[in-house]
């Protein structure tokens, strides 16, 4: 599956939008500050980084659901909650192109 934050994809003709997706993920384990702030920010990154590649997956298995070859217009947000938890939600527009 092709994914793209652009609206088009190069040298590919969309022939079908077929709906607007979105894969969400949240991490179930907060990350708390304790006495060393570089361990904090690579757990954070760590977390983030496994939160983001669970709401990819989820996009891309709801636009496979449209019968898509592709999602193109992807926006990511990332979040970290009130109670330190990492969110990600990835929204874009499933499309067909021609292959």
């Amino acid at each position: 599956m092709i994914l793209t934050t652009t609206n088009s994809i190069e040298d590919h003709k969309i022939v079908d939008y077929l709906g607007i997706v979105t894969g969400v993920s949240i991490n179930k384990e907060a990350v708390s500050m304790g006495f060393s702030a570089s361990k904090y920010y690579t757990k954070l990154q760590d977390n983030i980084a496994a939160v983001k590649e669970e709401a990819f997956q989820t996009l891309q298995n709801n636009a496979a659901k449209l019968n898509a070859n592709a999602v193109v217009g992807i926006k990511v947000e990332i979040e970290l909650t009130t109670s330190n938890y990492a969110m990600v939600s990835v929204t874009g527009t499933a499309v067909k192109v021609a292959v």
